[in-house]
């Protein structure tokens, strides 16, 4: 997936500012895909020149105007052909799986250390989308589909994260039982 189809499906939803546009990926789509503002502007440019999707400048009384982004039917229908080809799983690149794997050319603690860290942000986040959870979907039963998809992509979340807790949990605990 590229960062152009998650743009593609934020706009599909509603006409967004750039910033909103990232507001929206730090709330809503962080459990399935990050970007930073640099790389979420950059990919506007291209996208506009490409045609997907359009700009609305917006008059700001003492303030820099503000660009609107909307899809354009070029953008919904190359969004949708997407939608229709078969996704694969994408390729892990995990720092710590390297480090964990080489983890006996250092001392013991580092990589203790490296594993307490890391549990600690996969459980803060682990907290935010179960936070997110009970916000919005402490119904599950009357979801419309729209809610649906978003309440299971969120479960999604939860469980990656909650893998991450586990696994760091039994790391810690295997190489603290073998402490020397």
């Amino acid at each position: 997936m590229a960062l152009t189809h998650t743009i593609l499906a934020a706009l599909a939803q509603s006409p967004l500012t750039g910033y909103d546009l990232w507001k929206r990926f730090e709330n809503e789509f962080n459990c399935f895909w990050r970007a930073s503002q640099q790389q979420i502007y950059r990919e506007l440019a291209k996208m506009e020149k490409q045609g997907l999707i359009s700009c609305q400048v917006i008059p700001q009384n003492g303030r820099p105007n503000k660009k609107e982004y909307s899809l354009t039917d070029a953008g919904m229908s190359h969004f949708q052909e997407w939608m229709n080809l078969p996704s694969e799983p994408t390729a892990i690149r995990e720092d710590l799986g390297v480090k964990m794997k080489m983890a006996y050319l250092v001392p013991r603690e580092v990589i203790l250390k490296e594993l307490q860290h890391r549990r600690h942000i996969h459980y803060q986040q682990l907290l935010k989308f179960k936070e997110k959870e009970r916000s919005y979907f402490s119904n599950s039963d009357g979801l419309s589909f729209q809610e649906q998809c978003s309440y299971l992509t969120l479960r999604r979340g939860i469980r990656y994260e909650s893998d991450w807790v586990a696994w760091c949990d039994e790391a810690i605990e295997a190489l603290s039982d073998r402490l020397e």
